[in-house]
């Protein structure tokens, strides 16, 4: 539910304060051609006021990043494909597959929420002169902001970006990432000097 969370949010807070705490939700913005969702969120959680189901609805409208979350943990890291023997290593290494999975999962989101953010925060100089050599020609004038960068990323990532399409998701991020990491390793050696003994 990326695209309907804050629309549900908006209509809950336009319910009466004054009205049962049982009202159901509406989306708004339905398809061309459909009806709106009526819906009711339930829980085992107290909501007695107007403000605690507000409340609710904001934590079940993060349910969708915390899947896509776990799904970059299983499709992209492999974590359930881990073999190691003790509990100390695969606690490291899950605490390591966390956070690549958190970063994949941050910027895929961050460029759909803040796509004119500026780009310095997310990308070295060097990951930035590598995306734009590795951008189309006919892409090159386009504003230099967040959304160009992911998008440079994603077609690393086999992202098409086609008119049609919807915006890159973690799939393409990830492996445009992992193509990034290894194009930054490679001008690292390029650049570094030779060593000064052979063997």
């Amino acid at each position: 539910m990326p695209q309907s969370s804050p629309s549900i949010r908006r209509e809950a807070e336009e319910i009466p304060a004054s009205g049962p705490p049982d009202n159901p939700c509406r989306g708004t913005n339905p398809p061309e051609g459909r009806a709106p969702v009526f819906w009711k969120l339930i829980t085992n959680l107290p909501v007695t006021t107007h403000a605690d189901a507000v409340h609710k609805l904001d934590w079940y409208a993060l349910r969708w990043k915390i899947e896509t979350f776990f799904r970059t943990l299983k499709t992209g890291c492999r974590i359930e494909e881990l073999r190691l023997a003790t509990a100390d290593r695969l606690a490291n290494c899950i605490a390591l597959c966390c956070v690549v999975a958190w970063r994949v999962s941050w910027l895929t989101m961050l460029s759909r929420e803040a796509p004119k953010a500026s780009p310095d925060a997310v990308f070295t100089n060097t990951e930035r002169s590598l995306l734009e050599r590795a951008t189309p020609e006919h892409k090159r004038n386009m504003l230099r902001d967040l959304n160009f960068y992911i998008r440079a990323v994603a077609r690393l990532g086999g992202y098409l970006e086609r008119t049609s399409d919807a915006p890159p998701g973690t799939t393409v991020v990830w492996r445009g990432l992992s193509r990034l990491a290894d194009l930054a390793e490679g001008v690292r050696i390029a650049e570094a000097p030779p060593p000064e003994t052979y063997g």
